[in-house]
């Protein structure tokens, strides 16, 4: 009987606690405490959207990195390290002057930077200012450990760049890209020996194009950089800049500091200017470039308050040389170049790039504004050496006055609105300079009288009357006048 009753209370109280956890349930669901709610249908997408997104960020990252990584294990075996060592005479002390005044003794400074090989059998560009004045050029590749004598083939001073030959093959080298194709913005590695430390890899972005930072020493200077932050310091000078896809897209050349190290921007030679001189070299021997025989400038805010130029881009025609290609054409002073070759001139430099492209002989047609209409006309390019020709046509020197005199073209005297004067140029140590005189001075009267004729006016100065004045206008084209008593 007792045995019956337990059972029965196990039955009852099994159902009873059955009831309740039943009860609690519902109650915690009711209230939810303890279950989290279900995401809708939009969480749950906005949850996959996020992980798409993620992924595709990682994905970026991953193959952005691969190509960094890709881009130097194509560039570093390319890029050398190059010594060179100099003699220079330097002045005796004092003391051995005392004894000999001819005296002098000679000095050996060395020199590193670095270089490009851009050929299988050994060619390697690299700066005129890493090579200048060497007497011998050492080639380190950095991969092979081993040194080679460097024969120089030829330099620019006007682009500061320098063709080099090592007597080797099958050498790692670069293909040169097309830095036309090169935007700001873009990802660039830089390459080469900084402080010694070779084969050095930095990144960066570009950060302009078309800089012009006036550093090339030279009469006709072709600055027309690009502008990275990619980190170069001394002894990176005429390294790689490379593009993400592992093409030459620069030398690099120079850096913005006040220190002398790096501080945020560095400049590099845009390949297809290092391109076109390296090609010179090969097949002639030498550089050749072709001028106009023009003279432009910048268009800024000044030149267009002054000019009534409506016109932000482009450069103003400043001067024609009398007989060049350019007068020959039907070029005038004032004109606006706005292309070459259908190729934008935004600035001078752009100018001076796209026209280092071609040589003599080489026929251009420029896009020119003039008097708010476009006009196209075409000439032929001169060399150097013609072009220096027409500019020192009709020019006399004078050794005792101590510079060069040269009448007035007929451009330039409708620049000036003259009817005569004389120019002045080749400013050395003479009675000129005494006067105050200015290369690019132009003589409108000297006391008192006008001259068209170079050597009448040089004939009247050896005079060196005791009262002298001057009249005329300085190279930015202001009116002076300076008079000078017992010269």
């Amino acid at each position: 009987m007792s045995r019956k009753i337990s059972v029965i209370w196990i039955i009852v109280l099994s159902f009873a606690f059955g009831v309740l956890g039943s009860l609690g349930s519902s109650w915690f669901l009711k209230n939810d405490l303890t279950i989290e709610k279900p995401k809708s249908f939009e969480d749950k997408n906005e949850s996959g959207r996020n992980l798409i997104s993620n992924v595709k960020s990682s994905s970026s990252a991953i193959l952005e990195n691969s190509s960094f990584i890709q881009a130097s294990k194509i560039s570093t075996p390319a890029v050398v390290y190059i010594k060179t060592v100099s003699e220079t005479q330097v002045q005796t002390s004092p003391f051995e002057w005392f004894f000999n005044p001819y005296s002098s003794r000679s000095q050996i400074t060395t020199g590193t930077g670095s270089g490009v090989i851009i050929s299988q059998d050994g060619y390697i560009v690299t700066n005129n200012h890493v090579v200048n004045g060497a007497q011998q050029i050492a080639v380190i590749l950095n991969q092979r450990k081993r040194e080679y004598k460097a024969q120089l083939i030829g330099v620019d001073p006007s682009t500061d760049l320098a063709l080099l030959k090592i007597d080797a093959d099958n050498l790692p080298f670069l293909k040169f890209g097309n830095s036309d194709d090169v935007s700001i913005g873009e990802w660039v590695i830089a390459v080469g020996n900084p402080f010694n430390l070779t084969s050095t890899v930095t990144a960066g972005i570009v950060s302009a194009k078309g800089r012009n930072i006036n550093i090339v020493n030279n009469k006709f200077p072709i600055e027309s950089f690009i502008q990275t932050d990619a980190a170069i310091n001394p002894g990176n000078s005429g390294g790689a800049l490379v593009s993400l896809t592992g093409e030459l897209m620069g030398i690099n050349t120079a850096i913005a500091s006040k220190t002398g190290s790096y501080s945020g921007y560095g400049f590099a030679i845009p390949s297809n200017i290092a391109n076109k001189i390296v090609k010179d070299f090969i097949e002639f021997g030498k550089v050749k470039r072709g001028f106009t025989g023009l003279s432009v400038k910048d268009i800024d805010y000044a030149l267009q308050k002054e000019k009534s130029i409506s016109l932000d881009n482009g450069v103003y025609v400043a001067s024609i040389v009398e007989d060049s290609p350019v007068e020959k054409a039907g070029f005038k002073i004032g004109d606006v170049i706005a292309a070459i070759n259908n190729k934008q001139t935004e600035s001078k430099a752009t100018y001076d790039e796209v026209l280092s492209y071609y040589r003599p002989g080489d026929e251009i047609s420029f896009t020119i504004i003039r008097d708010g209409k476009e006009k196209v006309l075409k000439c032929k390019l001169i060399s150097e050496e013609s072009n220096t020709k027409l500019l020192r046509k009709n020019t006399i020197t004078s050794e005792e006055l101590g510079a060069d005199f040269t009448p007035l073209t007929k451009s330039e005297k409708e620049k000036y609105g003259l009817e005569s004067g004389i120019k002045v140029s080749g400013l050395r140590r003479g009675y000129a300079a005494r006067l105050n005189l200015t290369n690019g001075f132009i003589i409108t009267k000297y006391n008192g009288k006008s001259y068209q004729d170079a050597e009448k006016l040089i004939e009247d100065m050896k005079k060196q009357s005791r009262r002298i004045d001057i009249e005329g206008y300085g190279p930015n084209g202001g009116l002076r006048r300076m008079s000078f008593t017992g010269m």
